[in-house]
């Protein structure tokens, strides 16, 4: 079955939502230029929110090392994600001072930018259109990767059942495809959830 991960979430109200839904995953942005930004203070009142088997995953661009780490160690948040320019070496730091998993994402426009993910050493690797518009990339350049990945990129309720069906990721990731006027729609997320759970 493949999971699910809400991502941009800021409100209680998104995390109640979330809770009915149970995906696996839910996300927190961290990089300041996002309009879906959260403080670390905001984020820690809505992780005691959450319930604790839907693992909540912190979104990072070219952070310090120091600053995500303390984050996964205070429990703020179970899961790093890396949006930037993260070397290998920050992907092995991060995993050495927190013992939690990493995942690293890639910007796939072409089949050679698949090569670069599969060899990354993180736990999961996502694999994004990149721009953050709701625009999907072709689903044929990565249909036959080996490990799993986290499939995001333009996904809503609409697409996802395709998107599984073509590419058999271990999870999908969605943000701007569950929101209207720029937060999100609980109806929208129930859609997204059943439409990939098929029930």
């Amino acid at each position: 079955m493949t999971e699910i991960k809400l991502c941009g979430l800021r409100r209680p109200l998104d995390i109640v939502a979330a809770n009915g839904l149970k995906p696996e995953y839910i996300g927190f942005v961290f990089a300041r230029k996002s309009k879906r930004y959260v403080e670390p203070e905001k984020a820690m009142e809505l992780k005691q929110l959450l319930l604790p088997d839907i693992k909540a995953v912190g979104v990072f661009v070219n952070e310090e090392l120091s600053v995500v780490a303390d984050l996964l160690n205070k429990g703020v948040i179970d899961v790093a994600q890396l949006h930037g320019s993260e070397s290998e070496e920050y992907v092995a730091e991060l995993k050495k001072a927190t013992g939690k998993p990493v995942i690293r994402a890639f910007k796939v426009a072409a089949a050679e930018d698949v090569v670069a993910a599969v060899t990354s050493s993180a736990d999961y690797i996502l694999l994004d259109a990149g721009a953050g518009d709701g625009v999907t990339f072709d689903w044929s350049i990565v249909k036959d990767v080996k490990r799993p990945f986290f499939l995001a990129g333009g996904l809503n309720p609409g697409n996802v059942a395709d998107a599984v069906a073509a590419v058999q990721p271990y999870a999908v990731d969605v943000s701007s495809g569950i929101e209207t006027d720029g937060f999100k729609d609980i109806d929208k997320m129930t859609a997204f959830v059943k439409a990939v759970r098929k029930d």
